[in-house]
C-alpha cells in the first residue's frame, strides 16, 4: 500500500514508519516537526525509495489538500497529536487545535480524496488514539471497546473529541475508518519527557527519580514495536467502522516500573549505590488517573494479535537502547520544557 502517516517523526509514528517500509509499503511521512519530533527516528529508512517526507501541519487544510492530491495515498494512519498530559494541563489550547481541529482537517482532506477517487472500497482511514479517553479504573476491571468515554485531562478530552469525529465521519459520510485505542507505549526513541526515559536518564546523571504521589498509579505497558505491528494489522485486516483496543497485557504500578528500571541499570551500569536510592516522591499532578487496563479480547479473537514482549523484556531492551544511543537523547535534553516539572496547575 501507499500509506500517508501523520506524526511519523514522533515516537509511535516513527516505529510505524520503520516497520511499514521494512514490509514493502510506500510511506509518506507527514510531520509538523514540533518539539517532540526528530527525523533521526526514521533514519534507518530515510534512504529507501519507499520513503518520502513532507513537513506540514495538520492544522493547515491547504497543505493537506496539496499532499493528498500529489501522493494519492491508499490509506491514512493518523498519529499526529499533542500527547503529554502535563503539557496539556499547562497549555490546553494547543491540544484542542491539534488533536480536534487537526483531526477534522485530516478527515475532510481524506474524504475529499476518497470522493475524487470514486470512493474505493480499499481506502482506509486509521485513527490512532489512547485508552485515556475511557477515564480511570478502580482496582479491578478493564477497558473494552464499549466502555463509555470519561476523559479526565485536557489531553484525553481532546483525543476523545477526535475519536468521536472519526466515528461521525464514518456514520455520516461513509468514510471507511478503523480506530484503535492503545495503552502506555515505551521503547526506543521515546522522547525524554515521559516517565521511562526520564527515569533512565536521570539515573545515569545521578539525579532524583521523580515518582508522582505514592507511585501506585497503574498502567498497562505496551512495547512500541509490538504496537506498530498491531496498527498495521488493524489497517490491513480490521473491520471497517470498528475499534480495537491494543494493550500490552503488562500491568505495573509506576513504582514497580521505576524499581525494575533501577534493577536493570544496577546490572548493566552499576553505580556507587543502588539507583533505587534516588527515588523521590513528588506532588501528584491534578486529575491523575489511578489505573488503566485494556481488555484485548477483540483484537486477539478477530485478528489473532497478542503482544510478543513482556514488560521486563521490553524494559531491558529500552534501557540498553538508551545506554547505546546517547548521541540521540543528549541533544533532546535541551528542547523546550524537557527536564522541567510541568502540569502543576
Amino acid at each position: 500500500m501507499k500509506i500517508l502517516i501523520t506524526g511519523g517523526a514522533g515516537f509511535i509514528g516513527s516505529a510505524v514508519v520503520r516497520l511499514a517500509v521494512s514490509r514493502g509499503h510506500e510511506v509518506i511521512n507527514l510531520d509538523a516537526m514540533t518539539y517532540a519530533a526528530c527525523l533521526a527516528n526514521v533514519a534507518p529508512v530515510a534512504d529507501s525509495p519507499l520513503y518520502s517526507f513532507e513537513q506540514a501541519d495538520i492544522r493547515d487544510p491547504s497543505a493537506l489538500a496539496e499532499i493528498f492530491a500529489r501522493y494519492q495515498p491508499d490509506a491514512v494512519m493518523h498519529l499526529a497529536a499533542e500527547s503529554h498530559v502535563d503539557r496539556s494541563i499547562d497549555g490546553p489550547r494547543t491540544f484542542i487545535e491539534t488533536n480536534v481541529m487537526g483531526t477534522f482537517n485530516m478527515l475532510e482532506a481524506a474524504r475529499d480524496h476518497w470522493n475524487v477517487q470514486g470512493r474505493p472500497e480499499t481506502f482506509r482511514f486509521h485513527h490512532i488514539s489512547t485508552d485515556e479517553v475511557y477515564g480511570t479504573l478502580g482496582a479491578t476491571g478493564q477497558f473494552t471497546e464499549d466502555t463509555p468515554y470519561k476523559p479526565n485531562s485536557p489531553y484525553s478530552a481532546s483525543k476523545a473529541g477526535s475519536d468521536h469525529l472519526v466515528r461521525a465521519w464514518h456514520e455520516t459520510y461513509g468514510l471507511p475508518i478503523v480506530l484503535t485505542n492503545c495503552s502506555n507505549n515505551y521503547g526506543p526513541y521515546h522522547f525524554p519527557e515521559k516517565l521511562i526515559p526520564v527515569i533512565i536518564l536521570n539515573a545515569l546523571e545521578g539525579k532524583p527519580l521523580p515518582v508522582y504521589g505514592d507511585g501506585l498509579n497503574v498502567r498497562d505497558w505496551l512495547y512500541v514495536e509490538d504496537h506498530a505491528d498491531a496498527l498495521l494489522l488493524v489497517l490491513e485486516k480490521g473491520t471497517i467502522g470498528r475499534s480495537y483496543n491494543i494493550g500490552g497485557e503488562n500491568e505495573r504500578s509506576n513504582l514497580e516500573l521505576v524499581r525494575t528500571i533501577c534493577d536493570i541499570l544496577d546490572r548493566l551500569r552499576p553505580g556507587a549505590a543502588p539507583y533505587a536510592d534516588l527515588i523521590s516522591f513528588v506532588k501528584d499532578r491534578p486529575g491523575h488517573d489511578a489505573r488503566y487496563a485494556i481488555d484485548p479480547t477483540r483484537i486477539r479473537e478477530e485478528l489473532g494479535w497478542r503482544p510478543s514482549v513482556t514488560v521486563e523484556e521490553g524494559l531491558e531492551r529500552t534501557v540498553c537502547w538508551y545506554l547505546e544511543n546517547e548521541d540521540w537523547w543528549r541533544p533532546m535534553l535541551g528542547r523546550h520544557g524537557v527536564g522541567e516539572r510541568l502540569g502543576k496547575a
